[in-house]
């Protein structure tokens, strides 16, 4: 039901509009009055009183105000102040801070935040683009900076200390902010009843941020002992040296005993999470708001369809055509994700095309149809038909992004992959043992049909022992037991789709997994693995790990989940996900760049629903997406990204 109720949707859109709101609190001067403090931070003492209910009956010295540092109070007055303020566009340089260029430029970091609003809950990244002012009146120049209360002490330390309760902010989020339970938040603070803007509550075990979102991330702090490296700190943490230098910058300049590091909270959980903070939110970097110009090449064989004299005969056509099946369920995703775009006020016009699986169709498509204004292609989904799109458009530049097909092309410039290669997924699980393999006892098992990557795992790894399968699919289980040893992990990495081979190693593995510690994994998790001849509790109970182009849907992304369901009736499964990721990644990247190129060359790695996106060119042109997961199974046989 669901695919024909996609095929009646080709064309509704509906659009909603959201507004992003930060804050900082202000701690009072004497003498200072609520409206000298509303000019401050170019707001109302109206909107400092919405915050700060208490505050209409008068403020004291060394009270703290919340206010909002934007929001549509702010929009008029700051455009007005911008309309006579010239500014220079400057792309951010290794080493850079907000300190240097304020320093460069002659004005003071307060400036550079201002029109950069970002910057007060953001670190100052790479490649990103920010405004600076270069003439400021000097009543602008001079204007106060905002009183933000900074916590001298050690982050380690127990002593209570006060946080102020911004709005829509719960016990529970309070609590996730300074790692303590919501029991201990109320027995600091015994007369609390209901949370309300402004208030001051008790808490412990945490610092103050000067600009704190909402619903903050969880973190915890850690003090730098004598003798210790970033590789100790890599490993004692399980979080990658690129996520623990994007947390803490000063590392860049060395680090030191005594340093105080932010760690991601990971305690908890069986198998090691894996930290997010080097993704890149483009929602917060949009500053094209042009209406995009998207085509969509899809193989719907409409033409089928219309044939079908009943609806009853065309649902039945599309049950038997899986191709045009998957193609419906990712164009429901392609109209979610510009559903998603539509509220952060990006408006799109959308291009359908047919290409009934046949390349000649898109050559026709291309020569027949105006792509002059067209920012970008999604699809198609098959190879013959992608690189027929991208070579009849590659003398327009026009970048065709092949949402599914895995295999590398020739030299076409405009050609995105977005789907890394099987190449890719191997190399990323060599290189995810290769950083974690100190200490561990690996073992190699691999077919007579999996030789060429026995002799990748071998040239990675010379030391490790090998078992090779007998008569096909035999494993001698005296020689496999023979490579384990006790007291050290044991990592295990089988290469075969053969049912046999997995079937057997799997179920010895896990018979003497009680007495050895051992990890099972694979650069290639091939359809066999599904097998029911395979149990899903030896591969829980080996911890099983391997690379993937996607994750499995998280907590923090159930809305789309719940999204979907409303409007199509089911949830949504892998190709409506993908067509809702890729959709919405190039979306949000012409959004945040003046074209799609700019930005695949510029912005880091992105992440959504399932997916996430980190384009390299290619030597022989194009682009093609590197960012993969390693995924690994608990005992639990929970799915957890460990990489």
């Amino acid at each position: 039901m669901r695919n024909l109720l996609v095929l009646f949707l080709f064309f509704q859109m509906m659009t909603t509009s959201a507004l992003a709101q930060q804050y900082k609190y202000h701690v009072v001067k004497s003498g200072e009055t609520s409206a000298e403090i509303a000019r401050m931070y170019n707001t109302t003492v109206e909107t400092l009183y919405r915050y700060n209910p208490d505050a209409r009956s008068g403020i004291r010295p060394n009270d703290k105000l919340v206010v909002p540092i934007s929001g549509p109070e702010n929009t008029a007055q700051e455009k007005a102040q911008e309309k006579n303020i010239k500014f220079k566009t400057h792309r951010v340089k290794r080493k850079e801070t907000l300190f240097s260029l304020s320093q460069q430029y002659n004005i003071n970091i307060e400036d550079i935040k201002r029109f950069n609003k970002h910057l007060y809950s953001e670190e100052l990244r790479r490649g990103e683009h920010i405004r600076i002012p270069l003439n400021l009146p000097l009543e602008v120049k001079r204007q106060p900076e905002a009183v933000v209360e900074r916590s001298t002490s050690n982050p380690l330390d127990l002593s209570v200390k006060e946080h102020v309760v911004l709005p829509k902010e719960t016990l529970y989020g309070i609590s996730r902010k300074y790692n303590i339970t919501i029991a201990e938040l109320q027995r600091l603070n015994p007369g609390m009843e209901t949370l309300q803007p402004g208030m001051i509550v008790k808490v412990r075990n945490g610092d103050v941020e000067k600009v704190v979102d909402v619903e903050g991330d969880l973190f915890k702090y850690y003090l730098v002992q004598p003798q210790e490296t970033v590789f100790s700190l890599t490993r004692r943490f399980n979080i990658s040296r690129d996520s623990l230098i994007t947390l803490n910058p000063a590392l860049a300049e060395g680090l030191k005993s005594g340093m105080v590091l932010k760690i991601p909270n990971l305690e908890g959980t069986e198998v090691t999470a894996y930290s997010e903070a080097a993704f890149v939110n483009l929602e917060k970097r949009i500053k094209n708001y042009n209406t995009k110009n998207i085509a969509v090449m899809l193989p719907f064989n409409l033409h089928k369809v219309e044939r079908s004299d009943t609806s009853s005969n065309a649902a039945e056509t599309i049950k038997k055509d899986q191709v045009m099946q998957i193609s419906l369920d990712f164009y429901s995703g392609v109209l979610m994700a510009v559903d998603s775009a539509k509220s952060l006020g990006i408006s799109t016009n959308l291009s359908f095309y047919d290409t009934q699986r046949n390349a000649g169709k898109v050559h026709a498509i291309v020569n027949s149809n105006d792509f002059s204004n067209v920012d970008a292609v999604i699809g198609p989904l098959l190879q013959s038909t992608a690189e027929a799109a991208a070579s009849g458009l590659q003398s327009r530049n026009i970048p065709v992004i092949s949402p599914l097909t895995k295999r590398q092309v020739g030299s076409m410039r405009n050609f995105l992959q977005a789907r890394p290669s099987d190449d890719m997924l191997t190399s990323a699980m060599i290189s995810y043992i290769s950083e974690n393999s100190a200490g561990k006892n690996l073992i190699v098992i691999a077919d007579a049909g999996s030789a060429d990557k026995k002799r990748q795992l071998m040239s990675a790894f010379p030391s490790a022992r090998t078992v090779n399968p007998k008569e096909g699919s035999y494993i001698d289980q005296k020689q496999l037991a023979n490579t384990l040893v006790e007291g050290r992990p044991n990592w295990v990495i089988i290469e075969s789709d053969k049912i046999g081979v997995l079937s057997n190693a799997t179920s010895y593995l896990n018979s003497l997994a009680g007495k050895f510690d051992i990890t099972l994994l694979t650069t290639d998790r091939n359809n066999s693995f599904d097998s029911d001849n395979i149990s899903n509790s030896h591969l829980g109970n080996l911890k099983f790990h391997f690379p993937s182009v996607d994750k499995t849907v998280s907590e923090e992304n159930s809305g789309f989940i719940r999204k979907y369901a409303e409007k199509y009736g089911v949830e949504p499964n892998t190709y409506a996900v993908r067509g809702f990721d890729v959709t919405y990644d190039v979306l949000l990247r012409l959004a945040s760049s003046n074209d799609l190129y700019t930005s695949l060359e510029e912005e880091g790695t992105t992440q959504y629903v399932e997916n996430k996106f980190d384009y390299i060119s290619r030597a022989n042109g194009g682009y093609e997406n590197k960012a993969i997961y390693i995924m690994a199974y608990d005992k639990g046989l929970n799915l957890n990204v460990v990489r």
